[in-house]
């Protein structure tokens, strides 16, 4: 049986940063973009607020390679229905922050985004998405190229290579079958384990660096507690999509015979069920979130954590809270 390491997600805020731990991350980010990264630092993004309204970029990792691109990665254990939008902030205030004011505007920084979820985000089956924008004609479907000169200039292939890359990785779609080097980091990354005879690049330094008997005492103790809150958010989101999918079938039902008694029964009950469903996730979803962030309220668990856990603002679990 192999051997079970720290989850990655722990390790990129505890250990990852270090110089000396670069080469586990180089590997992983190699495989996913298929081409060699060399980590030249980790930086933190300066989040600037420019009012009380501007929201900060909460970062995981930001890491630079010898080319001077950014690579922001983040995992979510906790379901969040906007997080195609906070993909879509968090590179855009990483473009805003890392230019100059009076830069021209080709110094804007190539940014990849890697997002590693363990949550159901969009209807999909696949693991691994990648998302890379084009300019194709409407009339025709010709992708639009930069000119010769621009290539030169802006040491490009294509305009794709200028705009942010997005990967979305879902892992929890992962049928744990590694078919290739990419596969074996997607099964470390769902099973924190490390199957025999990898051929992945930076597996092998992981297995060797994130075990758990190398912690010290006291950072045991923070990842057990750390093991405590992940449990307690994947139980969370499951209580609340198996909740919102009950009272959705049951809505939508409803809402089918209604009407199905006007339009003809078959087509009712399918649209129905369809709108219904739908309806009853997002409601359901969000009375789910507010009961378990008011049952850990009354538990004791700090603001910072039930945000985490359930996505909601500080300002919003301090409302509920002067109401329990």
């Amino acid at each position: 049986m192999a051997e079970k390491l720290i989850h990655f997600d722990w390790a990129m805020k505890k250990l990852l940063r270090h110089k000396a731990n670069f080469g586990i991350l180089e590997g992983f980010l190699s495989e996913l973009l298929k081409f060699d990264v060399q980590i030249e630092s980790i930086l933190e993004s300066e989040s600037n607020q420019d009012d009380e309204a501007d929201k900060f970029n909460r970062v995981d990792i930001l890491a630079q390679n010898k080319y001077g691109e950014l690579i922001l990665i983040e995992v979510q254990n906790n379901p969040e229905m906007d997080y195609f939008h906070r993909m879509l902030y968090g590179v855009s205030k990483l473009i805003t922050e890392y230019i100059k004011l009076g830069e021209p505007y080709r110094t804007i920084k190539k940014v990849y985004s890697i997002n590693i979820v363990y949550f159901q985000l969009g209807q999909g089956k696949d693991y691994i998405y990648e998302y890379q924008g084009e300019f194709v004609g409407l009339n025709n479907q010709e992708v639009l190229q930069p000119t010769l000169y621009q290539k030169r200039t802006f040491h490009i292939k294509q305009l794709s290579d200028i705009y942010p890359k997005y990967y979305l990785l879902k892992i929890n779609n992962f049928d744990d079958i590694a078919k290739n080097t990419l596969d074996e980091w997607i099964y470390f990354l769902k099973n924190s384990e490390i199957v025999e005879n990898v051929n992945a690049k930076g597996l092998q330094e992981a297995q060797e660096k994130l075990r758990y008997e190398q912690l010290s005492s006291v950072e045991k103790k923070r990842y057990e507690n750390y093991q405590k809150n992940r449990v307690i958010a994947e139980n969370v989101e499951f209580t609340i999509r198996t909740e919102a999918e009950a009272k959705g079938m049951k809505k939508g039902i409803q809402k089918g015979i209604e009407q199905g008694l006007e339009q003809g029964l078959e087509q009712g009950l399918e649209q129905g069920l369809e709108q219904g469903l739908e309806q009853g996730l997002q409601e359901g979803l969000q009375k789910g979130i507010l009961e378990t962030a008011k049952k850990g309220l009354s538990e004791g668990f700090s603001l910072e954590i039930l945000s985490k856990l359930t996505g909601l603002s500080l300002t919003k679990l301090e409302e509920l809270k002067k109401d329990l």
